[in-house]
C-alpha cells in the first residue's frame, strides 16, 4: 500500500496475555517502516509462568514491562491499566500514531477514542480477534502472517516447512470483502476514463478500512493487484506512477 509519509513517533502497547512473544519481531519490523517506535510498553502479570517466554523479547527489543497484578479472578486489570496509560499518553505526549497488539475486543473503545483525535491506530492480533476491534483500527494485521514470515526467513533445512503465506489470485477473487474493497476504492478515485492512480487507491483504502496486503501475503498493494487479476494495469515511465482500471470497464 502506498505510504505517503513517515510517522515520527509511534507508541506501542502490548497485551501480553493475548499476543504471542513470537510475533513481536514482526510487529516491530512492520511499525518501523512507518517511523520510530520510541514508546514500547508490554502489560501483564509478570509473576505468572505463562509470560516467562516474554522476558528475552523485552530485553532484545527494548520493551518496558508494566506489572499489573490480578486483583480479582473475573476482572482483567491489565486491560484497564493499558487503556488508562494510552489515554494519558494521548493527552500528554506528541504521538503521531498508536499501535495496539492484542486479540481482545475490550480495547475497541480506546482505539476509537484515539482515532477521534485524528491519530492513526495500527492493530495487531490473531485471526480470532473480534471484527469490531479490527474494524476500529486504521490498519489491522494478523500476527500469524508476521510470525510465518519471520519463521520462514530463519528456517533451516531441518525445519518443518511453513504453510504458504501468500494467497493466490483465485483465492483472493473468491474473497468477496476484498474484491469489494478494491473495486470500491477504484470507483471512488478513478477518472472519467475509469483509470485510478494506485497511490490514490491505496490512500482511499487506508482511510476507509483496516485492510493490509500483508494479511494476504503481499508486502505491497501493487503486487496484490497484479496477482488478483481484476484490473488492467498501466505504468507511466515519466511519472513512475501506476494506474489501474477495473477489467469490467474495458468498454470505456
Amino acid at each position: 500500500m502506498a505510504r505517503t509519509k513517515k510517522e515520527d513517533h509511534i507508541a506501542l502497547f502490548i497485551d501480553c496475555d493475548n499476543i504471542s512473544h513470537k510475533a513481536i519481531e514482526g510487529i516491530i519490523n512492520e511499525l518501523s517502516t512507518y517511523g520510530v517506535v520510541n514508546i514500547r510498553q508490554a502489560y501483564g502479570n509478570w509473576t505468572k509462568e505463562n509470560l516467562k517466554n516474554w522476558e528475552d523479547k523485552l530485553l532484545e527489543f527494548a520493551i518496558k514491562p508494566i506489572q499489573q497484578f490480578d486483583y480479582s479472578k473475573n476482572k482483567n486489570a491489565t486491560d484497564i491499566l493499558m487503556t488508562i496509560d494510552a489515554i494519558d499518553l494521548l493527552h500528554t505526549k506528541d504521538i503521531d500514531a498508536f499501535a495496539f497488539a492484542t486479540s481482545d475486543s475490550d480495547f475497541t473503545p480506546v482505539v476509537m477514542r484515539v482515532q477521534a483525535e485524528g491519530i492513526k491506530v495500527f492493530g495487531f492480533g490473531e485471526k480470532k480477534t473480534p471484527k469490531p476491534f479490527m474494524a476500529a483500527c486504521s490498519q489491522f494485521i494478523f500476527t500469524e502472517k508476521l510470525m510465518a514470515t519471520s519463521s520462514a526467513a530463519k528456517a533451516d533445512e531441518a525445519a518443518v516447512p511453513e504453510t504458504p503465506v501468500r494467497k493466490s489470485g483465485r483465492e483472493m477473487r473468491q474473497d468477496t470483502w476484498l474484491v469489494n474493497v478494491l473495486r470500491n476504492a477504484v470507483d471512488h478515485t478513478m477518472d472519467e476514463y475509469g483509470w485510478a492512480n494506485l497511490a490514490d487507491v491505496g490512500t482511499y483504502i487506508n482511510n476507509s478500512t483496516s485492510f493490509s496486503p500483508i494479511n494476504y501475503g503481499y508486502k505491497k498493494l501493487s503486487n496484490l493487484i497484479k496477482e488478483i487479476d481484476l484490473f488492467d494495469i498501466a505504468y507511466d515511465e515519466v511519472s513512475k506512477q501506476i494506474s489501474i482500471r477495473d477489467k469490467r470497464n474495458k468498454n470505456h
